[in-house]
């Protein structure tokens, strides 16, 4: 086999594995119909264990670290323990990953503390721009502060990562579609 067709090989894979199953499923906030994203499946590609070149394991492919995510999850999602789920989050060591940001950002905004919020979310899209949950949550704080222009300028984001059709288009856009000056909260 050629060099070229060697590499080729090597890009098409890598591709491929670029396009696994993201870590985080999708949302569904602000009546979009679902609830909290799930944290991924026990014996799931992202939780399978990989040794790296230098031996060292991946924080993602980290048992460790799975397990403390899935339980800040349910904290926040199933005890609503905003609080105590921000120092689990931060326990983590990787709250500079953009899921673990976007969940802290998202905790101090239930807990009324937006300033703190804004930092995290901006933190989160830092790390990763293409963040598409980010930039849903980011877009509903931006509704609560009611900036609707710029909770519309997160769904354009949105819309040009994942489309149209994709849950936190859909969650963002609904809130968008609620009257200005309702007082809701996401």
């Amino acid at each position: 086999m050629s060099k070229f067709a060697i590499r080729l090989l090597t890009l098409a894979m890598y591709i491929a594995a670029l396009g696994a199953v993201p870590f985080v499923t999708p949302a569904k906030a602000a009546g979009g119909g679902g609830g909290a994203p799930s944290p991924p499946a026990e014996g799931s590609k992202e939780v399978k264990k990989t040794k790296k070149k230098n031996g060292k394991v991946s924080f993602i492919d980290d048992p460790g670290f799975i397990e403390g995510y899935r339980t800040a999850y349910a904290t926040i999602y199933d005890r609503n323990d905003y609080a105590s789920a921000i120092e689990q989050l931060k326990a983590l060591g990787h709250d500079d990953r953009a899921d673990v940001a976007n969940l802290i950002g998202y905790s101090y905004r239930k807990l009324g503390d937006y300033k703190v919020s804004q930092i995290w979310y901006e933190r989160a899209l830092k790390a990763d721009p293409s963040h598409v949950r980010t930039w849903q949550y980011y877009g509903l704080w931006q509704l609560e502060q009611g900036n609707r222009d710029q909770a519309q300028y997160h769904l354009s984001r949105i819309g040009k990562i994942c489309g149209t059709d994709c849950d936190e288009y859909k969650s963002l856009a609904s809130a968008l579609e609620q009257p200005a000056g309702a007082g809701l909260v996401y």
